[in-house]
């Protein structure tokens, strides 16, 4: 391969060299990513330790989806109202507070249960309240035309800690033991809130409402009127509901007979991404991203079904590097769309109902696995929910036919938010 072929496949650096913002929030990520991923192993592996009860770790799932759900919409109202540079920066001081709190309570002789829910429930809140800020900042600190790189890189960020985190975290848990794991998580909030404090201020509009009940229902309508967007949301609560089999993971390598590579299983969604990542340099090239949305949905389908049809590990593990691997290029198209089209006045509030689209499909995916896993078997429960997500996103593709077509080119809320963006650009 030539070199030229070769450099058009690296990551487009472009967002990175343009925008100082965008370099302040890369490394703000990483640290948070990367630091995160100790509290989030060692936060539900001190519960089994303290209670040895499955059904006492699993019900932290239900203490965080109510605050998510909550905050998140909220969160959003607030994004359009505030500035959301100090949005991020209290909720990142917040959260350093939280794990100074799981810190004091595993250096206690005998740790408390009940604080961790507390911890959880309350890391939850500021994400959901964070998320919609840090989202929408990109539309404002990142060229029209660079979103897609921006997507590739803050996902490329994220696949890294993916993997890298919880393998460190699992080291540091098992050698050091909780209170290590929570002093590592206070220092990068530390670090992560000092990065925060460089970033440009990002004031609401002029005319801005207070946030309000009203203000996040004119949010969905926006969202309801606006068939491209639909279709990004129902395409991920789709393919995250009928395709997201993460909880039976164990109970298909006892089947496999490997349970050696449960661990491979469960980080091998982030190594196809990873790699897709790390060769997205064509994506900033393309122009057709309800393309990415739903060809990136349909693989990921595809290729959970073949995780639950195979019976060699090893091929199994393929199918579930190249789910992840769909799944970010899905994602890329989601995020470059709505960074592209939505207006800045309303761009909190979508990012609100964004947290939503990818966060409670995931929660109902597992609850179909292990629902469906429990009536037909573990591998039906794969290959059923995969063909499902297929069949889903092809109906969707009928249905809103916009999506597919959508063009950065000619799209008339693109052209407008990019005209918008411009005018911005030379008033200041």
């Amino acid at each position: 391969m030539s070199t030229t072929r070769l450099s058009g496949l690296l990551p487009d650096l472009a967002p990175w060299r343009s925008s100082r913002d965008f370099r302040l929030l890369f490394f703000q990520g990483a640290v948070t990513f990367f630091t995160s991923f100790m509290a989030m192993i060692a936060l539900p592996l001190q519960i089994k330790h303290l209670t040895d009860s499955p059904l006492a770790v699993g019900a932290m799932g239900a203490v965080e989806l109510v605050p998510l759900v909550v905050f998140g919409l909220y969160g959003g109202a607030l994004a359009d109202a505030i500035d959301r540079r100090r949005m991020i920066l209290l909720s990142e001081a917040g959260l350093g507070v939280l794990a100074l709190v799981l810190l004091l309570n595993a250096l206690l002789p005998h740790p408390l249960l009940w604080p961790l829910y507390v911890v959880a429930a309350g890391v939850s809140a500021l994400a959901g309240l964070q998320r919609p800020a840090l989202d929408s900042m990109m539309a404002r600190i990142v060229p029209h035309e660079q979103q897609t790189a921006a997507a590739a890189l803050n996902a490329l960020r994220y696949q890294i800690g993916a993997i890298a985190g919880p393998a460190l975290a699992g080291l540091v848990v098992a050698y050091a033991g909780y209170p290590a794991a929570y002093a590592i998580t206070v220092g990068g909030f530390g670090l992560s809130v000092v990065l925060c404090t460089r970033l440009t201020p990002a004031p609401p509009s002029p005319d801005a409402e207070r946030p309000s009940l009203r203000g996040i229902a004119e949010g969905a309508r926006y969202a309801w009127s606006r068939p491209v967007l639909l279709g990004t949301y129902a395409v991920d609560l789709a393919a995250m509901f009928f395709a997201f089999p993460n909880t039976i993971f164990p109970f298909l390598a006892d089947e496999l007979d490997a349970v050696w590579a449960l661990g491979l299983m469960y980080s091998a969604g982030a190594v196809g991404s990873l790699v897709l990542g790390m060769t997205s340099g064509w994506t900033s090239r393309v122009r057709r991203h309800g393309l990415f949305v739903v060809f990136g949905a349909v693989v990921w389908g595809a290729a959970i079904a073949g995780a639950g049809w195979f019976t060699d590990i090893r091929v199994v593990l393929v199918c579930l590097a190249v789910a992840g691997a769909g799944d970010m290029l899905s994602g890329l198209g989601r995020a470059t769309i709505w960074n592209q089209t939505i207006p800045e006045e309303l761009r909190g509030r979508l990012a609100g109902i964004e947290v939503l689209s990818y966060s409670v499909g995931p929660q109902l995916g597992q609850v179909r696995a292990g629902s469906v896993a429990g009536w037909t078997g573990t591998r039906p429960a794969f290959w059923s929910g995969g063909l499902m997500c297929v069949a889903a996103v092809a109906a969707l593709s009928v249905l809103l036919p916009k999506l597919v077509t959508y063009d950065a080119d000619t799209d008339e809320d693109a052209l407008r938010r990019r005209e918008a963006k411009r005018a911005d650009q030379l008033a200041a």
